[in-house]
């Protein structure tokens, strides 16, 4: 119950800032967040290019939570620091604007994939694989044009990049006792 509450919550939270004013005081964009207004560092992830966008992260969201099914307060850490991560960033690239919540998806993903194959999961290795494929792909090759036409905007691929290696970082650290294990020699 409390895993769906916050999933209401953060998609009303993406909902509400499509609206004007708020769509034009939290998108994130270079300029602006060097002129002192930081909190589009954050508020960039949650308002998005259209409604198709916002659906389509929405929608990931709720199949991640749905495939992982994490705690809350799990889900909420790795969401905040995942999108914050992004948000600083996307501020070493060339990148003037950004909108959406599909890098922190990458790193939400990323990291549960990879919690779950510590764990002992061994399929999970496969989304782990997975993910790092397509982003490689996606940084070789580039994002799908039908997305890119879908969302009325350039795939921000670097976002995606930047929220996978948040995302498997966030999951080492918070797995170090199982990764000393398996470096650990036979005694």
């Amino acid at each position: 119950m409390r895993l769906f509450l916050l999933l209401v919550v953060v998609s009303l939270i993406c909902l509400c800032v499509q609206f004007e004013p708020l769509a034009n005081l939290t998108y994130w964009q270079n300029e602006l967040i060097e002129q002192g207004q930081w909190w589009r560092i954050l508020t960039g992830n949650f308002t998005h290019t259209n409604w198709i966008h916002l659906a389509m992260n929405i929608l990931g969201l709720w199949v991640i939570s749905y495939l992982f099914r994490p705690n809350p307060k799990s889900l909420i850490c790795v969401l905040l620091i995942a999108s914050l991560s992004v948000g600083i960033l996307n501020l070493t690239t060339s990148m003037s604007s950004y909108v959406g919540l599909s890098g922190t998806l990458h790193g939400i993903f990323a990291y549960y994939a990879l919690c779950e194959s510590l764990s002992g999961r061994k399929s999970s290795w496969l989304l782990v694989g997975g993910v790092l494929v397509k982003t490689g792909w996606e940084m070789t090759i580039g994002a799908s044009q039908t997305t890119s036409e879908l969302i009325n905007a350039a795939v921000a691929v670097e976002s995606h990049l930047f929220g996978v290696l948040t995302g498997l970082t966030l999951a080492l650290i918070a797995n170090k006792h199982q990764l000393l294990a398996i470096f650990k020699p036979p005694q």
